[in-house]
């Protein structure tokens, strides 16, 4: 993963349903090869295939189950997931949350397939305690925040300075992103400046009138 990084969660908004997936990932591709910025793309599950073959950078799961394959209806291994094309997954997002011994199995599953993880968490104590299992980065994002277009990096600054404090000390080089609320270029600013080297964006830009023009804001404030 290339660092600073928009992760853009598209979730399962309905501007996204079908082919719209792949649009919104041609817009995205397009901004991040005129500016030269890392973008990631986490489409809806039904659309990772699709996504994953038809555009040029990485395209992430939101989410796996911790299962082997075999008889698991309506689960979807880490494996499935590999082979669709997807170079990541997104882990324990506050709206798909694991438990503790279910996360470790799947990073720890995850590296073995060469599969990058973003592990998000709710707080600095248990962002240091993702941390600690080794995932690609850790995405703090107070859920009260979440959707609410209060960003963390204004509303709770304190939340990203320890959770990159603890990160730190706990996990070593392991990077921290933050999401929560990101609404514009100005969030990004602040949350780089908090020390993150990255966000995690959903309906700011999913939800926009205009994808490019929202994606190219917070594009650019990472540079």
């Amino acid at each position: 993963m290339k660092y600073p990084v928009l992760v853009i969660n598209m979730k399962v908004y309905p501007e996204v349903l079908g082919r719209r997936a792949l649009e919104l990932a041609k817009v995205a591709e397009a901004v991040s090869k005129e500016l030269g910025v890392s973008i990631i793309v986490a489409p809806p599950m039904t659309e990772l295939r699709l996504v994953a073959e038809n555009v040029e950078i990485p395209t992430f799961a939101q989410g796996a189950d911790p299962v082997e394959p075999g008889a698991r209806t309506g689960h979807v291994p880490l494996e499935f997931i590999k082979e669709v094309g997807a170079s990541g997954v997104i882990l324990n997002h506050s709206e798909n949350r694991l438990l503790l011994n279910d996360l470790a199995w799947l990073v720890s599953r995850a590296k073995g397939l060469g599969l990058e993880t973003i592990v998000c968490a709710p707080d600095p104590f248990s962002s240091a305690a993702a941390a600690a299992l080794g995932p690609t980065a850790v995405a703090v994002e107070p859920p009260e925040l979440i959707g609410t277009g209060k960003a963390v990096s204004r509303e709770k600054p304190d939340v990203i300075v320890k959770t990159v404090e603890l990160v730190k000390k706990v996990g070593g080089d392991v990077p921290v992103i933050t999401g929560a609320g990101i609404e514009s270029g100005d969030d990004v600013r602040r949350a780089i400046e908090l020390g993150t080297v990255g966000v995690l964006v959903a309906s700011a830009i999913v939800r926009a009138r205009d994808w490019r023009a929202k994606i190219m804001e917070i594009a650019k404030a990472l540079l």
